[in-house]
């Protein structure tokens, strides 16, 4: 391993105030320490630009143990300038700890996702898209920037949003919906819509896909409609797909979410 103490003040102390550092209290007869270790091991390689493991065995370091108030084990601490900022005991799924990482860990690009958030509310795409792109050149796996830049970005360049909700999906539940969503817009945007089966409703698809390149999404939805109401099942049930995929990534508070959902959902049964 690559993750073992050296000197505490050095290792964990004076290096938390660079990065954060997450201390991982274990023992080699500990079940759950072992169950836990890999995971943690594996998300600190994938994250190292975002924090640095030490694992320190608690029989060999009562004296930390005690100091830190170790009860049980695995305890994990995070610090930062110096000091715990956050922690748990007991071994978490890998997800969990995912999703715990992404709320404890400071970060200036955490700053700039909650102005980039503000501006979306505001309806200032391209400030939001700047904001998100300099968190991920802090963070380049941060799920949250991930997912909500894939959102934004999602008609104008699909691959790129596709690799980034990959991203968002591994980090954070809420994104695993969205990754799927944007995946099956991607499949539909590049689309060649002369080579579309001459079937009924392919004229209704064509109007639905080029209204959502051009950021028409109401126009975009009644064509979906249109196509639901003659041919469920044209392009293996592409028109569902793509309304379904389109209210994902718009959610529910937005206005076209909530004018069409409803009659949408009704040409589905």
């Amino acid at each position: 391993m690559g993750f073992e103490l050296q000197s505490f003040e050095e290792d964990v102390l004076q290096a938390s105030h660079t990065k954060p550092v997450l201390v991982d209290f274990w023992a080699p007869w500990c079940g759950p320490c072992r169950v836990l270790g890999p995971i943690i091991e594996k998300i600190a390689s994938e994250q190292a630009d975002r924090w640095t493991l030490i694992k320190i065995n608690s029989d060999q370091r009562q004296d930390l143990s005690q100091q830190y108030g170790v009860k049980g084990i695995p305890a994990v601490k995070l610090f930062y300038k110096g000091e715990v900022i956050d922690e748990f005991t007991g071994s978490l799924p890998e997800m969990a700890i995912r999703q715990w990482l992404n709320k404890a860990l400071p970060s200036e690009a955490k700053d700039q996702i909650v102005q980039a958030e503000a501006l979306i509310d505001a309806e200032d795409t391209k400030g939001a898209i700047r904001l998100l792109e300099e968190a991920l050149r802090s963070e380049p796996t941060n799920s949250t920037a991930c997912g909500l830049l894939a959102s934004l970005i999602v008609f104008e360049d699909p691959d790129r949003a596709t690799k980034l909700a990959e991203t968002a999906g591994t980090g954070e539940p809420r994104f695993m919906q969205l990754s799927s969503a944007i995946k099956t817009l991607s499949t539909f945007l590049p689309l060649d819509l002369d080579d579309l089966p001459e079937e009924k409703g392919a004229d209704a698809f064509k109007l639905a896909v080029l209204a959502l390149k051009e950021g028409q999404y109401g126009t975009s939805i009644e064509h979906v409609i249109e196509v639901l109401k003659v041919n469920r099942f044209l392009l293996d049930d592409g028109a569902r797909k793509l309304g379904v995929a389109l209210f994902t990534v718009l959610e529910d508070t937005h206005p076209v979410t909530a004018s069409y959902r409803r009659t949408f959902d009704m040409w589905l049964y």
